[in-house]
């Protein structure tokens, strides 16, 4: 029998105010919005790769999902008008708007719903949450009913229906979404001027309307620091999200802007390739570890904005432990573990960073703190599509600085061929347990022993917990205070 955990969408939306009689030019309400990233996205579909870049464009602005995640990590309904949970948290059954369709016409129900997860989680998906959608049965009740069956119990379920990998796709579109997405959100996708700009524009047909306050938003790919903020000081972008940290100071002096510091659930690592020599070795990595103050790059790569982690989880995440003392900084210990491992210095690896200005930054500080034990580092600047293919993809590199942004994606330790290379049965068995704990005293617990094992066995060297600065025009309204997952929501933005 079902409980009677419900949450209810909000059937009220503020009053608009009423139109002055005077349509003078200083009276007119702009409409119009220019946003900027560090990155382009690959395409437009987050369930055909994992660059997080496509969801900040795409989700919730084209795609919506059954969930929305707030600021704040809460979640409420969006597709779904509201949901029950049995008492052994894994049957969902999910009441769906009625009167929605696709950007394409076509209507959405149930039926879409079942679609998309069936594909999510089907043999020949390229979802990078595969496997939470493959542990999930689906049952069609009627046109606006659902019921969700998991084959283990996930606490974090309702979260994970509102990233962008649960986008509720339109079966005839899903071929080309990549380059002409269809959802059932607010925006439409106007133009994509290859490594300039993508244009979205308000879709006449949604839902909410007169929710849509900026009319048509271009979003332009700067990854350069100085450009980023040479395009604002000439009022050439509006917001610019996650923009390179060392703009503060200047930013937070002008007037003419207002300065957003967001808290985050990110990990920014050192990636190692765990099937190459001597990188294999967990000495070598346990060195490379101790080598690295992670202080002094939250310092160079960060301006500070950073807090220290020593494995892949962060501070304020449910279960987390402190780890930082596992491997801490300490150059002579990291010189006797490679003498240990039997590597003759110098030892030659490449480091391949991506364009992002932490990975730029950080990159020199590591090279620099890894010559001091014998290791020599070439450093390797690339594209973003060029990391995403060579480095995520094919796995070629030998290092690597990047931030991995989703807030429950420790699974990707159980994945054999994720591009770390990270092999372990005993991990793989403790979080199964996880999954599976009923109690949350026991899965806090079972998480502690998760964030230990990774902390000594060093998959990879896990540098610090970043905090994401947004720098905008001082009349914008709307912004997300904090960024549990990466987006540009959009509805919420607009001008005073």
């Amino acid at each position: 029998m079902l409980n009677r955990r419900r949450v209810l969408a909000s059937g009220a939306l503020a009053a608009l105010p009423l139109a002055t009689p005077l349509p003078t030019l200083a009276q007119a309400k702009k409409d119009n919005m220019t946003l900027a990233l560090t990155l382009e996205p690959p395409g437009l579909d987050p369930t055909a790769g994992a660059a997080s870049s496509i969801a900040e464009i795409t989700l919730y602005n084209i795609y919506e999902t059954l969930t929305k995640i707030n600021p704040d990590g809460s979640v409420s309904p969006l597709l779904a008008e509201s949901w029950e949970v049995s008492p052994d948290l894994r049957t969902y059954t999910f009441k769906l708007r009625s009167g929605v369709k696709f950007q394409n016409g076509e209507p959405f129900n149930a039926q879409a719903v079942k679609y998309a997860f069936d594909r999510a989680g089907g043999d020949k998906s390229t979802n990078k949450d595969k496997r939470t959608f493959a542990g999930l049965a689906s049952k069609v009740i009627d046109e606006h009913t659902i019921v969700l069956i998991n084959s283990e119990i996930d606490p974090d379920l309702l979260f994970l229906l509102g990233q962008a990998t649960a986008i509720i796709v339109e079966p005839k579109s899903v071929a080309t979404n990549v380059t002409k997405p269809v959802g059932t959100g607010p925006y439409k996708l106007e133009a994509w001027a290859r490594g300039s700009s993508i244009t979205l524009s308000a879709w006449n047909g949604f839902r909410q309307p007169a929710k849509i306050k900026v009319r048509r938003a271009v979003f332009r790919f700067i990854a350069d620091p100085a450009a980023q903020v040479a395009a604002l000081l000439a009022g050439d972008v509006d917001v610019f999200a996650r923009i390179t940290p060392r703009s503060v100071a200047q930013f937070k002096a002008n007037p003419r802007f207002q300065v957003v510091i967001s808290g985050s659930r990110a990990k920014t690592i050192l990636a190692m390739n765990n099937t190459r020599k001597p990188l294999d070795d967990v000495r070598v990595r346990r060195a490379i570890a101790a080598a690295i103050d992670r202080k002094a790059v939250i310092r160079g790569a960060a301006d500070g904005l950073g807090v220290p982690i020593g494995s892949y989880y962060v501070p304020g995440a449910f279960g987390y432990v402190d780890t930082t003392g596992i491997n801490p900084y300490d150059v002579e210990k990291a010189k006797q573990l490679l003498a240990e491992a039997g590597v003759k210095t110098p030892l030659e690896l490449t480091m391949t960073l991506p364009p992002t200005p932490y990975a730029r930054q950080g990159g020199e500080i590591i090279t620099s703190e890894l010559a001091k034990i014998g290791i020599k580092v070439k450093t390797q600047n690339v594209e973003w599509a060029q990391w995403l293919s060579g480095t995520y993809g094919n796995k070629n590199y030998d290092l690597s600085i990047i931030s991995h942004v989703e807030p429950f994606d420790l699974n990707n330790y159980t994945k054999p061929d994720y591009y770390w290379g990270y092999r372990s049965e005993k991990f793989n068995a403790l979080y199964e347990r996880i999954k599976t704990a009923e109690r949350p005293a026991d899965r806090a617990r079972l998480l502690g022993d998760a964030q230990r094992m990774l902390a000594n066995e060093v998959p990879g060297v896990y540098l610090y917990q970043p905090q994401w600065v947004t720098v905008a025009n001082k009349n914008v309204r709307g912004l997300w205070k904090d960024m549990p997952v990466f987006v540009n929501d959009l509805s919420t933005l607009y001008w005073t």
